[in-house]
């Protein structure tokens, strides 16, 4: 057994958890982060990195497989296959390099890293369990648990052999035949598009009255439509009651049942806090739930320790982590940090993609502002013809009195890429004047956003 001390300990090398050892580093805090697998945490390793490259092979292919056809731009190919564990391998590498460069950042700002199961004793002192059958006692003056969330497991689906999580889902061999998605949220939408256009045979079973709910209908509509034209088979209102021989069960509410075939089924139905066997029943901690309960310095009922990203609640998003992560070391260090973010933005990526940042129209309604709410369609932009994707469109949430822009939300190819423009908008207190008198530049899809102010200030200049 050995001991350590330190200043700082950070429970889970994820997103959060490694920016908030990189920078406590990098303040000149002694810092010890404990992981229990590879740094990187869920996202770089098994989620966020791995599944948008495997959307980009399956991209690829699906553009392969439309030049073996007649089509506008002249382009012809043959025969066009996909190796999957090739493609999983060059997955693999991508993880590999993100990784290897975060192990790299944490020796540069001098963290030591212990890897190991971390079991809280009280609120200064952790046991820590090695692969190697030793542990590791750690005392410190602060800790952060960054332990992040895991995919829920139905009880009558539980996970093994053909029933997987989106974990599994990227570290298949082959593709599967079929390939039934229990949930249409983004997780589902995002890993079932894929798996189409690699070629599965797909269905989508979603309880609510349509995909992507946390989203109104108009901003998930282009989405929908791709589904449909990808032949993904969308059943909602729709609840998996089980699954035998090969096939899943399902019902509806008017009680009919129907049974789809299945070689793999994809689980995703949401994610919840990983604490288990963290100890927290050794702590006096306050609860949300089952998520901890932290301030806007992200401090929980307890002094001395801190939690973030996913086991502090919604949104469950990298990027909220890695800026706790910050806030919380500038905190250790002296520093005068606080939450105060005006949006924090989600991404589907989804064919087409969908970026929300900050209030969508009923949210903002339901907080009592009257609003001018304005889309611009990429139809009538060049840079989309000329890409071939003139599906979705920019929308702008702006108050009516004085045009503060309160939400900027978009559904279009390859809009993700435009999430920081939109996040930044928000985060600077523009009004719908500011972005209006911004130059965009031509021809870009970015100009539809120019476009959607102008529409809101009553005079667009393209439709």
């Amino acid at each position: 057994m050995t001991d350590h001390r330190c200043k700082v300990l950070v429970i889970g090398g994820g997103p959060g958890g490694y920016v908030a050892g990189i920078r406590a580093g990098q303040l000149g805090l002694d810092t010890i982060l404990v992981e229990a697998a590879r740094v990187g945490g869920t996202c770089l390793n098994v989620g966020c990195i791995p599944s948008k490259a495997m959307i980009h092979v399956a991209e690829q292919f699906e553009l392969a497989h439309r030049f073996t056809g007649n089509n506008a731009l002249g382009i012809s190919v043959s025969s066009p296959k996909v190796d999957l564990p090739t493609a999983m391998a060059w997955k693999d590498g991508v993880v590999d390099k993100l990784t290897g460069g975060v192990s790299g950042l944490l020796r540069k700002a001098k963290v030591r890293v212990v890897e190991g199961t971390a079991t809280f004793k009280d609120g200064k002192t952790v046991q820590v369990a090695r692969s190697d059958g030793e542990s590791d006692t750690i005392t410190a003056e602060n800790i952060i648990i960054a332990t992040g969330s895991e995919s829920v497991e139905l009880p009558f689906l539980p996970f093994g052999d053909d029933v997987i999580s989106s974990t599994g889902a990227l570290a298949l061999d082959a593709v599967p035949g079929k390939l039934c998605v229990v949930g249409g949220g983004y997780i589902g939408l995002e890993l079932g598009i894929a798996y189409s256009k690699l070629g599965s045979a797909v269905t989508i079973v979603e309880m609510a009255d349509r995909v992507l709910p946390l989203y109104d209908a108009e901003l998930t509509g282009p989405v929908t439509k791709r589904l449909d034209e990808l032949g993904i088979t969308v059943l909602t209102g729709a609840k998996v009651t089980g699954a035998r021989d090969g096939s899943v069960e399902v019902g509806d509410a008017a009680g009919a049942n129907q049974r789809i075939a299945a070689d793999k089924i994809l689980v995703t139905v949401g994610r919840r806090p990983f604490t288990r066997g963290l100890g927290l029943e050794n702590l006096a901690l306050d609860m949300d739930r089952a998520f901890i309960k932290v301030d806007d310095r992200c401090q929980t009922s307890m002094r001395g320790v801190y939690a973030i990203g996913d086991v502090t609640g919604e949104p469950m998003l990298a990027h909220r982590a890695m800026a706790q992560g910050e806030i919380v070391a500038g905190v250790l260090a002296g520093k005068n940090e606080s939450w105060d973010k005006r949006c924090i933005p989600a991404i589907c990526f989804t064919d087409p993609e969908i970026v929300s940042a900050g209030l969508l129209p009923e949210d903002a309604k339901a907080a009592g502002f009257e609003t001018i709410v304005a889309n611009f369609p990429f139809r009538a932009n060049g840079r989309a013809m000329t890409m071939e994707r003139e599906d979705g469109f920019i929308r702008i949430v702006a108050r009516k009195d004085n045009h503060l822009v309160l939400g900027i939300q978009a559904v279009g190819a390859g809009i993700s890429e435009m999430a920081a423009g939109f996040g930044l908008a928000i985060e600077m207190g523009a009004c719908l004047e500011d972005i209006a008198g911004t130059i965009h530049s031509h021809p870009t899809r970015g100009e539809a956003l120019q476009e959607a102010a102008f529409k809101a200030l009553g005079h667009a200049l393209h439709m």
